[in-house]
C-alpha cells in the first residue's frame, strides 16, 4: 500500500545524497518551485506528530507495518497514485504538504556510522540545486547563505519532530495498541475494495487502557494524537472517490448515465 523509495538504500525521494561544503559547491544555488515533482505518484508520505492536527484534514493518518513502524498520510490508495499532484508535479488540491516532502532535496545525514553527528546534505540529482542559472546561493565564500542557514534550521526542526514521533510510535508499541489495519470500500458491487498493509490503532484495546494512562497522554498531548489519526481515517472513501473520478482505482469504472437503472432518477 505504501510506495517504496526508487533505491532502497536511501530515504523517499533522494536519488543520490552529497554533504554540501563551501570548496566543492562555491557556485551552487537553490531555488524554489510551485511543482512538487518528486511526489508524483507517491501515495505515502511520512508524517510526524507536530504535523498531526494540520494533515488529519486533508488526508488518512495511519502507520507502517514491521516492528519500526512511523506514521504516513495516504495521498493515495494504491501504489504509484497520488491524487492531490498531477503527473507534471502541479498539486491539484490546497493541501497540507508534510515537511518531509517539503525539504527535498535537502536533508540532515550521518556521514560517519562510528558518529552521531548529522551534516546537511543534498540530493544532486534535482534540478532545484546546482550551478543553475536562477536562485539563491547557498555560499557566500566560505559561509553559509541565509538560504541555507534557513533550510539547516528546518532539518533541524525536523530531526527535533522525528524524535517526538519515535517516543509516541514508542508509547503505542508499549501498550501494544496498534494492529494490522485493513480498510473496506464499499461501491455497490459484488466484492468491497480492500485495502491492507499498514497499522491502525485498535480502538477496543484503547478503551481497556488505565485511567492514569489516558490521563498522563492527556497531559502530555499523546491523546489528541490518537484521535486525530482515528478521526483522519474518515477520509479514505474521500481519497478512493478521487482516485476514482481520476481513473486510477484498478477495476473499477465509475458508473455513467447510462449505467443507470430504468426510471431512475438523475
Amino acid at each position: 500500500m505504501a510506495s517504496a523509495p526508487q533505491n532502497p538504500a536511501l530515504p523517499l525521494f533522494y536519488k543520490d545524497l552529497i554533504p554540501l561544503n563551501s570548496q566543492q559547491h562555491a557556485n551552487w544555488k537553490t531555488r524554489s518551485t510551485d511543482k512538487a515533482t518528486w511526489l508524483a505518484g507517491i501515495n505515502s508520505v511520512p508524517l510526524t506528530v507536530e504535523e498531526f492536527a494540520q494533515a488529519q484534514r486533508n488526508f488518512p493518518i495511519v502507520f507502517t507495518s514491521g516492528e519500526n513502524p512511523i506514521p504516513i498520510v495516504l495521498m493515495g490508495m494504491n501504489e504509484g497514485v497520488n491524487v492531490f499532484v498531477d503527473e507534471d508535479g502541479s498539486v491539484n488540491t490546497p493541501i497540507y504538504v508534510p515537511a518531509y516532502a517539503r525539504r527535498y532535496p535537502f536533508m540532515l545525514a550521518k556521514l560517519r556510522q562510528d558518529s552521531d553527528e548529522l551534516s546537511l546534505c543534498v540530493d544532486p540529482t534535482s534540478d532545484l540545486v546546482g550551478e543553475i542559472e536562477d536562485g539563491q546561493p547557498l555560499f557566500e565564500g566560505e559561509q553559509p547563505t541565509e538560504a541555507t542557514t534557513n533550510m539547516l534550521k528546518f532539518c533541524e526542526n525536523f530531526e527535533i519532530a522525528g524524535t517526538k514521533t519515535a517516543q509516541f510510535m514508542a508509547e503505542l508499541q508499549k501498550h501494544k495498541l496498534l494492529m494490522d489495519g485493513e480498510l473496506n470500500i464499499e461501491v455497490g458491487g459484488p466484492q468491497p475494495f480492500n485495502y491492507r498493509g499498514f497499522q491502525m490503532v485498535d480502538e477496543n484495546k484503547l478503551r481497556e487502557v488505565r485511567g492514569d494512562v489516558l490521563r498522563q497522554w492527556n497531559q502530555s498531548g499523546l491523546l489528541p494524537l490518537v484521535y486525530a489519526h482515528l478521526f483522519s481515517l474518515e477520509l479514505v472513501r474521500d481519497i478512493f472517490n478521487r482516485q476514482a473520478v481520476q481513473g486510477k482505482v484498478p477495476n473499477f469504472t465509475l458508473p455513467t448515465a447510462e449505467d443507470a437503472p430504468a426510471g431512475a432518477e438523475a
